[in-house]
């Protein structure tokens, strides 16, 4: 590729142009593999480089043999920053997902509501000591008596009984708002 300076009358546009003829279909390429196949977002990545090269009009009047390697690092850049931007916001609904929902309520049966509280309760878990965690395992998740519990963690069963209430009131006081129901 010749530069600026070999060419003093072409402008920026024109060597915009030059750019993206010998180098606009490989970094597509480049970059249609980054997203995953998506054509429009490696268009737009594509686009977003060759802007950035043209706002750096530098880049373009260096004396590399090619700018590809620079285009390429540019552009893979710009496809990171845009993974991250995504991961970063909720995923976008579209009109017709929201019609094919089931209107609130209409399902009933509680499902959505037990998930979420399961939720809370494994998030709210970590906030305890193993052995207190570990006694609330043996008697709610396995279903163990206090017998049970006991013979299978290793301890005694007085040590169970106070382990699990000294538990169920640290959850109280994480999960505020259930104040009902097995951890009450």
């Amino acid at each position: 590729m010749t530069t600026a300076m070999e060419h003093p009358t072409r402008t920026p546009e024109q060597e915009l142009a030059e750019l993206q003829e010998a180098h606009g279909r490989a970094l597509f390429g480049f970059l249609l593999g980054l997203t995953y196949g998506d054509r429009q977002r490696a268009e737009d990545l594509v686009q977003e480089t060759l802007v950035r090269a043209w706002q750096h009009p530098e880049a373009l009047r260096s004396d590399h043999d090619s700018m590809r390697p620079w285009l390429f690092t540019v552009g893979r850049r710009l496809a990171i920053d845009a993974r991250r931007a995504r991961k970063a916001r909720p995923t976008e609904v579209g009109a017709d997902s929201i019609e094919l929902a089931p209107p609130v309520g209409v399902i009933g049966d509680g499902h959505e509501e037990r998930s979420v509280t399961a939720l809370d309760v494994r998030e709210a878990l970590t906030t305890l000591r193993r052995e207190h965690r570990d006694v609330l395992v043996q008697l709610y998740y396995r279903g163990h008596s206090v017998t049970e519990a006991a013979q299978a963690l290793g301890i005694p069963a007085g040590t169970v009984k106070s382990r699990s209430h000294y538990a169920l009131r640290r959850l109280k006081t994480v999960l505020p708002g259930y104040g009902a129901g097995p951890l009450h």
